[in-house]
């Protein structure tokens, strides 16, 4: 996007349809940066707003810590300073951080960042061969992980060139009380905290080590002085637009610029003063960029939730704070909604809710806002684009849609040879701006698939009506092709998620003899007297017969990954086993 198209939109043209539907005052393109590297921005909030919450980590009963903006600042340069100073890294090593929500997690990405080094967000909930694969792919020359799961570690380690291990325990930077009653009742009381042979150091002792290198003259501000906003900052492993994992390489510029395009498109809505639920994880992008380091970066406080599962879990937080602003994916909100306790007392405080990571159902959003009083805004992107590509203006929400894209984004939809389709046309979604990664460590054929002419293919079959709104039909991979009509799962799953009795829902296609697929859906019941029969039926009515799902299974759960997303994959993958035996 072009100094032209702002100033083509000042003169009441529109060369880009959204345009002319964003809020007031939000530009077209977002300014020059007010800082080089992510580390920076820790050190200047610590001088603006030293003693002001940043972080606060709340347990399911209620047990809280936090740390104000200066702490996280000096804790996270002690640790930076371990880094460089007694590990002897040197700038680029990748450092991985496998823990859960909670106040360390914070204090090491920042120091990460400030050491010069790449961060490697690994999932904590990870088998210990997918952690190994990670590790050993990203070469990882430290690794930050929870006591909780050193078990698993250990066996992770077992067979791989061994990084240095440094543990933390789940209340890390707690009040020393509330500390010691937490490990005691993990490690006593409910037996979290596995014995481990694995030689490592505690982070504490970590951090004591570097405040030891700085008292002697240790400059953390020297380690990045030859960075440039170029330099890689994270590694974000992610399936990719192939399925195939593989980390995606993100600039500090890439990150710094797509918190700085949320915060613009935006504008008045969030600022200092705003609360901010994190229940969905750090390690995740979607709460990396927006609630890490886009809230943090106005100043705003953020509450971690350490495990969103089970629901309950939230009710402290929303208790002790007053949450104002809430993001989540449609199985986080459907859930809350499917909560007594949620609906009973509705968080009052609450002004706005952002929702992400997979297809946000209208009748969850619909039903989000009766109960609570507040609009929900579904927005779009991937691993690939730090990750926010578009969102629904505040003022202008259209149900259905993944919004517009953001401040200097390009989007189109494109047919397979690359050529844009006319307006309201299925085409596959590319997107092109600063917030999209260089390509993929070490795998330079994987790159070439998905960035094409400086174009990011996103594998998303989508539409884009006359004002510049995205919807995005499904994954181009979770396409059914039933008698050589195309099958939406999305679109039947957003239908029958409407039909009473219905808690959640999964569309995939199987192997057919008739039609080559067939549709099944599996569906988890509110209502046990829901039958097969009437879910048909429903859908008869609702859908073209083609889209009807001819096979039912009613399920207590679906699959589900670490953020709620449900997992279709692992649904084909069941059925494929089923037609393999």
């Amino acid at each position: 996007m072009t100094n032209e198209a702002e100033r083509a939109r000042a003169a009441g043209r529109a060369p880009f349809p959204w345009l002319a539907h964003y809020p007031e005052g939000v530009p077209a393109e977002v300014e020059a940066l007010p800082y080089r590297l992510i580390g920076e921005v820790v050190g200047d909030l610590a001088r603006q707003r030293p003693t002001v919450k940043a972080f606060t980590t709340i347990m399911p009963n209620g047990t809280a810590g936090s740390l104000d903006f200066a702490e996280v600042d000096r804790f996270s340069d002690a640790f930076a300073a371990y880094l460089r100073e007694e590990l002897m890294l040197a700038s680029g090593a990748r450092v991985a951080i496998q823990l859960p929500n909670g106040l360390a997690y914070p204090v090491v990405a920042f120091a990460i960042f400030k050491a010069g080094c790449v961060l490697v967000n690994v999932n904590p909930l990870y088998t210990p061969h997918e952690t190994a694969r990670i590790l050993a792919n990203a070469e990882v020359s430290v690794l930050v992980g929870i006591d909780m799961f050193a078990d698993k570690l250990e066996i992770a380690l077992a067979d791989i060139h061994k990084p240095h291990v440094v543990l933390c325990d789940a209340a890390a930077f707690f009040p020393r009380a509330s500390r010691l009653l937490v490990r005691f009742a993990q490690k006593y009381v409910r037996k979290q905290i596995p014995p481990t042979r694995l030689d490592h150091v505690r982070l504490d002792r970590a951090l004591a080590a570097g405040a030891s290198r700085l008292e002697e003259g240790a400059d953390v501000a020297a380690y990045t002085r030859g960075l440039d906003a170029s330099a890689m900052a994270c590694l974000q492993y992610t399936g990719g637009t192939t399925g195939v994992s593989k980390g995606a390489m993100l600039s500090h510029r890439n990150l710094l610029v797509n918190a700085a395009q949320f915060r613009a498109f935006a504008g008045p809505n969030i600022s200092a003063t705003d609360i901010i639920l994190t229940a969905l994880p750090l390690y995740h992008i979607f709460a990396f960029t927006v609630n890490f380091l886009g809230f943090f970066s106005v100043g705003a406080h953020n509450v971690l939730v350490p495990s969103p599962r089970p629901l309950s879990n939230l009710d402290k937080a929303f208790k002790k704070e007053k949450i104002t602003f809430v993001t989540g994916v449609n199985t986080l909100f459907n859930g809350l909604l499917n909560e007594a306790w949620f609906c009973a007392a509705p968080p009052r405080s609450l002004r706005l809710s952002v929702a992400g990571g997979m297809a946000l159902q209208e009748a969850v959003a619909q039903r989000w806002t009766e109960v609570t009083g507040t609009p929900i805004a579904e927005g779009y992107g991937l691993s690939e684009s730090s990750p926010v590509l578009t969102c629904n203006p505040f003022s202008r929400i259209k149900l259905g849609t993944i919004g517009v894209p953001l401040p200097s984004t390009e989007i189109r939809i494109v047919d397979d040879s690359g050529r844009e389709v006319p307006r309201g046309e299925h085409g596959e979604l590319v997107a092109r701006g600063p917030q999209v990664m260089a390509g993929y460590w070490k795998e330079p054929t994987e790159t070439e698939i998905a960035l094409r002419d400086g174009w990011l293919y996103t594998g998303d079959i989508a539409t884009m009506d006359d004002e510049g709104y995205i919807e995005i039909v499904d994954r181009r991979k979770d396409m059914i092709l039933v008698s050589g009509f195309n099958v939406y799962p999305n679109e039947v799953e957003a239908r029958l998620s409407t039909l009473p009795g219905v808690k959640e829902c999964a569309v995939i296609g199987i192997v057919d003899a008739a039609s080559g697929e067939a549709v099944k859906a599996f569906v988890v019941r509110s209502d046990p007297t829901l039958t097969a029969a009437a879910v048909r039926a429903f859908c008869r009515a609702e859908l073209a017969s083609y889209k009807v799902p001819k096979y039912v299974e009613f399920r207590d759960d679906l699959p589900k990954s670490n953020v709620g997303k449900i997992l279709r994959k692992d649904l084909r993958a069941e059925e494929a086993a089923k037609h393999a035996g």
